[in-house]
């Protein structure tokens, strides 16, 4: 079976659809959709040109995809967070005991998308937030959901927006996205 996400964004909402289509060609068919929310609390639009924020969500590749593509940011690099340097390397990675999650640093500039709307992005397109050391087939702690802040606003808008989303259940089970 192959899947493609179909993202629809209205009014502050993406809806997100994920399509399965049968290897016989017998058409698509929804398997889940949700309303994913934009954030009630965010940072202020910024007067600086460049921010950045960081994110995991499964492989670094697939999340980059994503937000290359997003309005308003202007770099998406693939690379590691939450390990020691000195163990940041592919295959020491892949082993799963570094510490490190596959993660990817996007550049953005704030008077064009804030860091919420990024974070409506992360929760609705880029990956399952609900799937604890694993993205799909990818498994081990270097593919967690994690948010990796880098300032006490992006902190506290990122728990905020996990707590919103719980408590609206947009997600079937239990957000295990680590800040």
């Amino acid at each position: 079976m192959n899947s493609t996400r179909a993202v629809v964004v209205a009014g502050g909402l993406v809806t997100v659809g994920l399509f399965a289509s049968a290897l016989s060609g017998a058409g698509r068919q929804a398997e889940h959709a949700r309303m994913v929310p934009a954030p009630v609390q965010d940072e202020r639009a910024g007067s600086g040109t460049s921010e950045t924020a960081v994110f995991a969500g499964g492989c670094f590749w697939g999340v980059q995809g994503v937000f290359q593509h997003v309005k308003g940011v202007t770099n998406a690099v693939s690379g590691y967070a939450g390990g020691d340097k000195r163990t940041a390397q592919y295959e020491e990675v892949g082993t799963g005991r570094t510490g490190h999650a596959e993660s990817v640093q996007v550049t953005y500039d704030p008077r064009v998308i804030t860091y919420g709307r990024l974070l409506q992005i992360l929760f609705s397109v880029a990956h399952d937030p609900t799937q604890l050391d694993r993205q799909g087939p990818d498994v081990g702690p270097q593919y967690r959901s994690a948010i990796f802040p880098n300032s006490p606003g992006q902190a506290s808008v990122a728990k905020a927006y996990i707590d919103q989303l719980m408590k609206a259940r947009v997600f079937p089970g239990a957000i295990v996205t680590r800040i």
